[in-house]
Order: C-alpha cells, then structure tokens, then sequence
C-alpha cells in the first residue's frame, strides 16, 4: 500500500508537470510504464486510491445529469468591442471609486471559449464538478471532470474552496479525434461542450480536453487582497493558470496586452473569443460592487467577430409563444471560424429592408461575439432577386397577421400550434415548474396528437397517453410522469415566469415574488406599486396588469390550481422591531469575526438594510480589522461607524 502511495503521488507529480508547468521531467515511455505497474497492482489488490491517475479513464454510462444549486452564484460579464467603450468603463471606475486613480492595477486575461465549471474541494478532495447553467443552477458532471488531466484530484489546501475555470477541447486534441472519429466535430467549443454533457465519461475521456482556472468563489478561512494573489494561490494548489495573464497599471497598458494577445490568437492550441479584464485589488472590487447583471469591476473585450459573403436563399417565418411573427434567413452554407452557418436571424421587416436584402442576394455574415451568426447587409450588384415580404397570415395556423410598429402578430393564442408548443415548453423549462424529460419534440408530439390543449392539460395526462408517443417505454414513462406530478409543488418566483407574463425574465419574477409574497396580492397589485420595485418600468407593469386582467388566463391559472399545482408559501421573517437597527441602512467593511454573509443575515432579521456603498443615506458603518475606504467615506460623510460589539447583544 505505502508502494502504491508512493507511485500515485509520483504519476500526479509528473501530471503537474506536464500539464500545469508545461515542463515534464520525464519521459513518455517513463510514465507508462509506471502507470502500467500501477495499473496491475491495482487489479492484483482491488483497491484504488481516491487520487490515482487511473480514475480519469472514465466509468459506466450515467443516466442523466443531478442538478446542482452553485453556492455562489456565477456571474456574466458585461461587454466592451471597442477601445472607447473600455476605456469608458474606466471612467466609470473613476466616478464611483476615484480613490482608484491612485494606485490602478488591472489582471488581463484570456477569455476561453469552452464550458464554465466550478469545482468543489473539501479537505483536500475534489467532491463536486458542476456546469455554469443558468448561473444559480447547473449540473454535476463530477465523472466527466475527473477525466480531465490539468484537472486535481486532490490538493494540498484542506479547507473549502470552490474554484472556477474553463472546460477546452485544445485545437490539436480536436484534430486527433477527427483522424479516427467517424461522425467528425465541427469545432473545439462544440467538442468541448458536448464531451462534458456527456453521459458517458469515457467519451468525454477520449476528447483529451484540458482546463485553466481563474478565480475562487469561495474559500474557508483564507483572504487575499489581489486577483494577483488569487491565482498564485489556484498555481500552488496545481491548477493550470495560463501564463497569458497579465498585470498592467492603466488601462492604455491593458489595451496593447489585448492587442498582443489578439495576434498571438491563432497560434494558440486553444480557442479564445476575447479578453477579461479585471480590477486587480478585492477592496476596489468590493467598493464597486455590481449592477443587477454585471460585476462593475471587470469587463470581457470581445474580438471582432469573423466575417463571410454568401447567397441569401429564402425567409422562414417563425412564431413564437407570445405569437410574435420573426424572419429567419436561410443561407447557402458558408463556413466561419469552423462552423457552418446555414441561418440567420432578422429582427423585423425593418432591418430587412434597412440592409437592403432580397431573396437571392449576396450578404456578409458575421458571427457576432464569435457565437450568433449575423447579417450585416447585401454586398454587391443583385440581379435577378426577389423581394421580401410579410406574411399577411400566420405560416403556422393560417390566421390573418396582426400588424403593430414593426413587428407581426398571430393573435390566435388558443389554437396556433408553435406558440403553444412554446408556452407549454417555458412554462416546463428548468427555471419556471422544471419539468425534467418533457423536451420541445414531446411537447409537439402531444399537441399534435390532441393529448393537451393548455398547460393545465399536462396534469391531466395518463400513462396510456404517453406509451402512445413514439420512443416512450414504461421507464422513460414512468419518470415523465413522476417530473410532472414533483412539479406541482413549486415556489412563487417560478410559476410567475412560468405563467409567460410579457418583459417578466427570472429576475423580475422573483423580484415580483420578494414583494408580494403572494400571487394573489400580485394579481392586485396597481401600476404604481409595481413601478415602485427596482428594474420594472411602465411597459412591464402594464404587461402584468393586463395578464392578470385577461379572463381566458384567469380561468387557465384556476385549472392550474384545481389540478393540484400548490405554491409553496414563502417564509415570513421573524424581524425584530425593537432592535436599534430596525429601519436602519448599514454598510458592512474590514474582516469580520464571522462571513459577511451571515452578518448581513443578522442585521437583515434585526430589520436593517444591508448595502453595498456608503453614502448620506447610510445610518451606520460596520467596521471590522483593517476596514478600508468605506470607513474613510463614512467619516466623511460623518455617517457613525460601529463595531461587532455593538450589535452582539442583538443577535446572540
């Protein structure tokens, strides 16, 4: 066993080498044959340690992905395409926090163009691997992540720690793969992708992905004061951070980092579509804060996207679940950036015309962000074309189309297949009632057969009417059903954006849910209450009150209910009007005898309101060790700070 030990720690040694420091120390043939002993002794003793190399060829099939809840929500980036609008992001920096000017650093680094993860070690061990998903819910691909070579199985640190990086499929792995594979990969991104969703482990093995990481949600019991830091820390673990990073003091140094590095781009073995860059300093990047989508602290540059010219053969017609009728542009294939681009999307007979198109017509195509493919216009002379126009009835059910600005409308809601395929289908997606198993294809294949009619009529179903499905068993069957009977119970922010009410996202649902608490004081609410909530303006306060106005959707929510679907009742916080921090606004500072997070719990059921930043509207500063600017700002505005002593007798 110690032998054992000893060859596993050796191999994982060597491992680092290769894939983190880009500098092994032996052979090939070396390590094989190590491996090769490990190999046998391990089949000869049965046992195989938790961290040995031989864990990454992948185990048995799974049968479908668990969901994961990610401690720390991931958050995007926002954009900049251009110098100016990063620089005026700067200038954003400067307004908020001019302090900044002072002592300015920037991290610069790759933005990698694969599948986010986020990887859970305790005490050492990695226990969970999981996709970004929708940012607060993604899925575990534990299996498919311990195949990774750059990837630690375990690591000196011994406390929590969640780190993030980037699932890659590198160029010349994706060339090797195409040599044998029958069905070849189109691309790298898509390799990537597709090898961790992969239920099979060992299919993800055979792809030789790699991984960089850069930065840590969360870690127990450890500070760092710079991203700088962050990622000396994430090297001395083992994981692989990319030596294309880099540290820079004004933002004109970040801008030639990104030009070098978008010239550098094409000799790189692995796919990137633009650069990050970052605030350097964690007290910057806490004064900053974020913008309901966005961390204000970092950006991503994109790349120019690349460009092509091909013939424009026809305009789909599609419509979606809010009856809307979209121009789809059906193209001659052309290949860009290794992906071949067959449609395009058009925004509305307005855009159509403003770029002069015509069936027929020769067009640049664009793959904006290097991801949607784009028409930017008609190029040339076009002979022989033919105009484009609306449809005057609905392609899908022949209804006479609805004309309103720029946009068309199918205003038959009841019966016009596509828009109730794609009802049913939000109001099942993984963020409303996360009905596990009930694809779009399924969902058509009910309509069509007159099995449901409503979104009430999925609670309706029977086995008899599922097992009549083309590619439907007992099994799948079963579980169909059991997703739809667990999806009755739900919480209220996901039936709000279930329900499909018009400008209301997952956000604004559960910002409508945080106010109201109820549906039915929802459904009560008037145009100035609903104004009055953060994010939702005037267009969407009406699209909510007209929702709940109309009678045919009063009658489907009443089915909904009458057919078991029961929203959990949200729960009530036991605040302490006494205490004399009730109704006040607290800002949190310095380190903390305890996390942040939990301070902020406390204050909250002690009534206060905790925030970001500190202005005149601050009633108390809670300072800890080494509390920083918003201290300094606090006594400025001579706003009182205070300290975890007074507030300890309130929250014992």
């Amino acid at each position: 066993m110690d032998e054992m030990k000893r060859i596993v720690e050796q191999l994982n040694q060597w491992n680092y080498e290769y894939y983190t420091l880009d500098n092994p120390s032996v052979s090939d043939g070396e390590y094989d044959r190590l491996y090769d002993k490990l190999v046998e002794w391990e089949k000869e003793s049965g046992v195989i340690l938790e961290d040995s190399p031989t864990l990454r060829v992948g185990g048995d099939v799974l049968e479908g992905f668990q969901k994961v809840v990610h401690e720390v929500p991931l958050a995007s980036l926002g954009k900049a395409q251009s110098f100016e609008e990063l620089e005026n992001w700067n200038q954003r920096i400067l307004q908020l926090e001019p302090e900044f000017q002072s002592h300015p650093e920037f991290m610069v680094e790759l933005k990698f163009d694969g599948l986010t993860l986020s990887l859970l070690y305790e005490k050492g061990e990695l226990v969970q691997g999981a996709t970004r998903g929708n940012g607060k819910i993604g899925e575990d691909i534990t299996p498919q992540v311990k195949t990774i070579d750059a990837v630690p199985l375990r690591i000196p640190f011994q406390g929590k720690l969640i780190v993030q990086g980037e699932g890659l499929m590198p160029l010349s792995s994706l060339r090797r793969y195409n040599e044998k594979a029958t069905e070849k990969l189109k691309n790298a991104r898509n390799g990537a992708a597709g090898a961790l969703r992969n239920l099979n482990p060992k299919e993800t093995r055979r792809r030789h992905l790699t991984a960089y990481f850069y930065h840590i949600s969360f870690v127990e019991e450890k500070e760092f004061s710079t991203d700088k830091e962050i990622k000396e820390f994430l090297q001395e673990q083992g994981f692989p951070v990319h030596p294309g990073n880099a540290l820079v003091t004004s933002i004109s140094q970040a801008e030639k980092e990104i030009q070098k590095i978008e010239e550098q781009r094409k000799n790189l073995d692995i796919l990137i579509d633009g650069v990050v860059i970052k605030v350097n300093a964690l007290k910057w990047r806490e004064t900053l804060g974020s913008t309901v989508k966005f961390p204000r602290w970092a950006i991503a540059y994109k790349f120019d996207a690349e460009e092509e010219t091909t013939i424009l053969k026809d305009v789909e017609w599609n419509v979606g679940r809010t009856g809307k009728i979209t121009p789809t542009g059906i193209l001659e294939p052309v290949e860009i950036g290794g992906v071949t681009i067959g449609r395009a999307t058009l925004n509305n007979i307005d855009d159509i015309r403003r770029k002069n198109l015509a069936i027929g017509s020769r067009v640049l195509i664009r793959r904006s962000n290097d991801v949607i493919p784009e028409i930017m216009g008609a190029v040339g002379e076009n002979i022989n074309t033919e105009e484009i126009h609306v449809p005057i009835h609905c392609p899908a059910c022949g209804t006479e189309v609805v004309q309103e600005g720029v946009h068309s409308f199918c205003p038959n809601t009841l019966s016009c297949l596509p828009q109730l395929v794609r009802r049913v289908n939000h109001f099942s997606s993984r963020d409303a009632m996360n009905i596990e198993g009930l694809s779009e294809k399924t969902i058509a294949l009910l309509i069509e057969k007159e099995k449901i009619g409503s979104m009430g009529d999925l609670y309706k179903l029977t086995e008899e009417e599922i097992l009549s499905l083309e590619g439907f068993k007992e099994k799948k069957t079963k579980n169909l059903l059991l997703a739809i009977e667990k999806s009755k119970k739900t919480t209220l922010d996901r039936f709000i954006y279930g329900i499909g009410i018009g400008n209301v996202g997952a956000k604004t649902a559960a910002d409508l849910a945080n106010h109201f608490k109820t549906l039915d004081a929802l459904k009560q609410a008037n145009y100035e209450e609903l104004i009055s909530i953060a994010d939702i303006g005037p267009n969407t306060a009406e699209e909510i009150m007209e929702f709940f106005q109309d009678s045919v959707i009063e009658e489907s929510l009443k089915e909904l209910f009458d057919l078991g679907v029961e929203i959990e009742k949200m729960e009530e916080k036991n605040l302490n009007t006494e205490s004399p921090f009730y109704g006040k606004v607290i800002v949190l500072t310095g380190t903390l005898s305890m996390p942040r997070n939990e301070m902020k719990k406390h204050l909250e059921n002690l009534g206060a309101k905790v925030t970001g930043s500190v202005s005149k509207n601050t009633d108390y500063v809670l300072a800890g060790a080494e509390a920083g600017s918003k201290a300094k700002k606090a006594e400025e505005l001579g706003v009182k700070i205070i300290g975890e002593s007074d507030v300890a007798d309130y929250i014992k």
